[in-house]
C-alpha cells in the first residue's frame, strides 16, 4: 500500500520546468513592456542627436533652448541669447525643436 501511494504522488506531481514557467513568462514581459521600448527610445535619441547640426533649436535636459551655433564630437555650443553662448555635452541635449517653433533668441 505506501508503494503505490509514493508512486502516485510522483505520478501526480509537475515537471520541473512547469516551475520555472511564470518566471520566464515574467522576465518575457518586462522585456517586451518595459526594456525593449527603452532601449528603442535610447537608440532614435542617439541617433536624433548625432544629427545636430549648425543652426538648429534645442532644448537641453535642464530646459535651456538655444540655437546650436558651432558642433563637434562630444559638445555644441549653443546660443541662448544674443551674444550669450554656452557649451553643452551632446548628450545632455534634450530635444530638436522643429523649424516652426518658438524662437529663442528673439
Amino acid at each position: 500500500m505506501l508503494h503505490l501511494l509514493a508512486a502516485a504522488s510522483a505520478a501526480g506531481s509537475p515537471p520541473v520546468w512547469m516551475s520555472w514557467l511564470p518566471i520566464v513568462g515574467m522576465i518575457a514581459i518586462f522585456w517586451f513592456l518595459l526594456i525593449r521600448p527603452q532601449m528603442r527610445q535610447q537608440k532614435e535619441h542617439r541617433e536624433k542627436i548625432a544629427g545636430i547640426k549648425k543652426g538648429d533649436q534645442v532644448v537641453t535636459a535642464g530646459g535651456l533652448v538655444g540655437k546650436v551655433v558651432r558642433v563637434d564630437e562630444h559638445y555644441a555650443d549653443i546660443e541662448i541669447a544674443q551674444g550669450v553662448k554656452v557649451k553643452a555635452v551632446k548628450s545632455t541635449i534634450g530635444d530638436i525643436v522643429p523649424p516652426g517653433g518658438s524662437a529663442a533668441n528673439d
